[in-house]
């Protein structure tokens, strides 16, 4: 009997999209080239990186922070080791809580590299063997891979990608961080604190493009009296590893005198590409655009009939929770259901101290759109909570439609933004004014009391400002 669905894949994307499948009824085999499930991010990029912000910053408060409160406990001690058991022992609850879903969810699983052989056929290769599987369905959830510098090699020891950056086995003196996006501020953030002298080098003029610039500009003085120094307008057009100590070429982004920073690890982290390798997309007549994504229409088919595609290998932000939706809503549409992501409405979080996060317009993308709108602003030193913390840099901002006073998209800065932003979401997506926000009762004394004061400066009656 062949398969209802074969997923290539199992990130979050690809994970979720089996469950769900399987949640209705259908037979799902999952597919998945490495020896453990859960992808880029529970492996090697989301959750490995996120223990190690946690644990840095604990590190950071225990000899900053913790004597200012009377908590006396001398100066930390960096166990380098024992912080990457911390990491290694959370990706593997992680990934092994994956293979008990899929056990649970009665779902077969094959380790193996994947390829599309034809419509309804995926041939699994593993230990020099191959097998076909027939399936009614294939979906591609083959996520991303490190995109490169040319003339540039990474060798995961000191010229490394995100991956390497996450097993360095001593604390590297200088830090050179080639992009100043969500990857090279986070991981930047992580050495800095152990101990690294960081660098950022990025081509534009400004960090975490895309994102509001008000917001951002802030962020970096954060980031900056935090220690890190930033080189913007520039570009790394070379590394020279032959010496004791790296040597980057560095240079205006325009062209001009070059000079040399030294440094003793650099890490490329300029983005990510969709990974298509070895898939079989153009014998099968999958059609890919001109940056290697694949092509597919508003139920996620590709140009080829019953072969579908989600999360990082389509078009859209390169994020877990967006690939997950994708895969539900593939999942939903197989079943004959109306699958539906709101992409008006994906969060993005920084997980730096303060973690930055943002869901819907920015007032860039407003701008440009000829849209009018009102903002309401509020600074976490105005929060009671906040203060009583000393957590009390960043602010939430919120834009609004000045016809209708739709909440049109929100920034927060600050203190566990990341979870902040899910109230923003969750009023987002039933179409909620900023009135609406600011008539909800938040508790007192929270953090979350600033995004109704936010809502409240709309209208230009906030309470404690």
């Amino acid at each position: 009997m062949p398969y209802d669905l074969v997923v290539i894949g199992s990130g979050p994307g690809g994970y979720v999209c089996a469950i769900r499948a399987a949640q209705l009824g259908m037979k799902v085999a999952v597919v998945e080239k490495e020896k453990t499930f859960g992808g880029t991010c529970l492996n090697i990029g989301c959750i490995p990186s996120k223990a190690l912000l946690h644990a840095s910053e604990r590190y950071e408060e225990a000899g900053h922070m913790l004597a200012r409160m009377g908590v006396n406990v001398g100066t930390p001690k960096l166990d380098l080791p024992a912080m990457m058991t911390f990491k290694d022992e959370g990706v593997d609850g992680n990934v092994k809580g994956v293979a008990f879903l899929f056990k649970k969810n009665k779902i077969d699983s094959y380790i193996g590299a994947g390829r599309i052989t034809a419509p309804g056929k995926v041939e699994v290769a593993r230990n020099g063997k191959a097998e076909t599987l027939d399936a009614k369905a294939i979906v591609i959830a083959t996520g991303s891979d490190v995109a490169r510098l040319k003339g540039i090699d990474i060798d995961e020891k000191r010229i490394v990608s995100s991956t390497g950056a996450l097993v360095l086995d001593k604390v590297p003196e200088r830090l050179l961080v080639v992009g100043a996006g969500v990857i090279g501020l986070e991981l930047g953030s992580v050495w800095r604190r152990l101990g690294s002298e960081v660098i950022v080098v990025e081509f534009l003029d400004r960090i975490l493009p895309g994102m509001d610039a008000d917001v951002c500009r802030q962020f970096q003085r954060l980031l900056q009296k935090q220690g890190m120094t930033f080189r913007l307008s520039s570009k790394v057009t070379g590394v020279d590893a032959s010496g004791n100590r790296l040597k980057a070429q560095v240079e205006p982004a325009a062209g001009g005198t070059a000079e040399t920073i030294e440094a003793d690890v650099v890490l490329v982290a300029i983005g990510r590409v969709p990974y298509t390798t070895g898939l079989g997309l153009e014998a099968a007549g999958v059609a890919t655009d001109e940056r290697g994504r694949v092509v597919v229409n508003r139920n996620y088919e590709t140009s080829v009939h019953d072969i579908f595609a989600i999360g990082d290998v389509i078009a859209g932000p390169m994020l877990a929770h967006k690939a997950e939706e994708e895969g539900v809503a593939v999942a939903e549409f197989l079943d004959g259901q109306a699958g539906h992501v709101n992409y008006d409405v994906i969060p993005n979080v920084v997980y730096t101290f303060p973690e930055l996060a943002s869901v819907g317009k920015t007032e860039e993308e407003l701008k440009a759109a000829g849209v009018a709108y009102n903002v309401g602003k509020f600074p976490f030193t105005a929060n009671g909570r906040a203060k009583v913390n000393h957590t009390t840099d960043g602010f939430v901002k919120i834009l609004a439609d000045a016809k209708t006073d739709r909440v049109l998209g929100v920034h927060i800065l600050g203190a566990d933004a990341g979870n902040m932003i899910a109230e923003a979401a969750i009023a987002m997506e039933f179409g909620a004014a900023a009135e609406d926000i600011a008539r909800t009762c938040h508790a007192h004394p929270t953090l979350p009391e600033a995004v109704k004061e936010a809502a409240l400066a709309v209208a230009g009656r906030a309470i404690n400002m």
